[in-house]
């Protein structure tokens, strides 16, 4: 199930590009978190969840978490894509776990220990081995993006866990992917006029559900299997290879080239990564990662 969850979560980053190709992305993200919230709660009522939200105040959490978590994410990344690689954005989003330790430490408390310290000098350095051929190109907007992309997540990560919502956690995410539903779709309206997913060439169409329903809907029901019957940190750590799953996806399917420099940034980050949530006071790993 983890192999099945990192493959979904992998291929669709190469799919959202696709779909990004003929579709405005407020439009596509409408598409990608409408397919995934229908599913989703489809599926909870088949299973019988318990979809309460039993107070104000958590719903006011969830309002919180679902920007940031979902609505941020979705929107960040799929700019990111429109101005830089997605192999790169791929990579770059995924140093959550580096900036979940460091929100952590004043929110939650935790401390800051040596493997964080040098997980925070790979991290640098490997931003330096991406951004350094980059300087004076469009990509740096990509890349701010793509770590803005990282730095919501980790911080609604964060904010979940100092929150402690009470309730069932497919409730927990998919009244998020309904917060982050609203944001984009008022998005479309504001910024793209209208909605813009039809006409759209076939593949634009196809690329889009697949991330809706099995990057999204279908990987998040596996996820939830996979965080009950393995420990947290080895689910989180078997999910870094969703962005090498993601980086092949994105040369066998886009036709993106890697430079050195891309390999080597992307294994040192990754590196950077891996460390965090191997570390002791690891806790971010045990949130459920949100939806592509």
């Amino acid at each position: 199930m983890l192999v099945a969850v990192s493959l979904a979560w992998g291929v669709s980053w190469p799919a959202l590009k696709i779909a990004l190709n003929d579709i405005p992305p407020f439009s596509m993200r409408v598409g990608t978190s409408g397919l995934a919230t229908v599913v989703l709660f489809a599926l909870a009522l088949l299973r019988r969840r318990n979809m309460r939200i039993h107070s104000s105040v958590a719903a006011v959490h969830l309002v919180v978490a679902g920007c940031l978590n979902i609505a941020c994410f979705t929107l960040f990344s799929a700019f990111a894509q429109l101005a830089t690689a997605t192999s790169r954005v791929a990579v770059l989003a995924y140093t959550m776990p580096i900036w979940a330790a460091l929100f952590a430490y004043p929110i939650l408390g935790e401390r800051l220990n040596v493997i964080c310290a040098i997980s925070l000098l790979l991290c640098a350095a490997g931003l330096t081995v991406l951004i350094y051929p980059l300087l004076g190109s469009s990509d740096l907007i990509g890349l701010v993006l793509a770590l803005a992309t990282a730095v919501s997540w980790a911080a609604g990560t964060v904010y979940l866990k100092w929150a402690r919502i009470d309730a069932d956690p497919m409730a927990i995410s998919a009244w998020q992917l309904v917060v982050a539903l609203v944001v984009t779709f008022a998005g479309a309206l504001t910024f793209e006029g209208s909605l813009h997913l039809w006409p759209a060439p076939a593949r634009a169409l196809w690329a889009l559900a697949f991330s809706g329903l099995v990057g999204s809907a279908f990987a998040y029901v596996l996820w939830f299997e996979v965080v009950r019957r393995l420990p947290a940190t080895t689910a989180a750590l078997g999910l870094l290879s969703v962005p090498v799953i993601g980086i092949v996806a994105s040369v066998l399917i886009l036709g993106e080239r890697l430079t050195v420099a891309d390999i080597v940034g992307s294994a040192l980050i990754l590196t950077a990564a891996a460390s965090v949530l191997l570390a002791p006071n690891a806790r971010s790993s045990e949130t459920a990662p949100i939806e592509q």
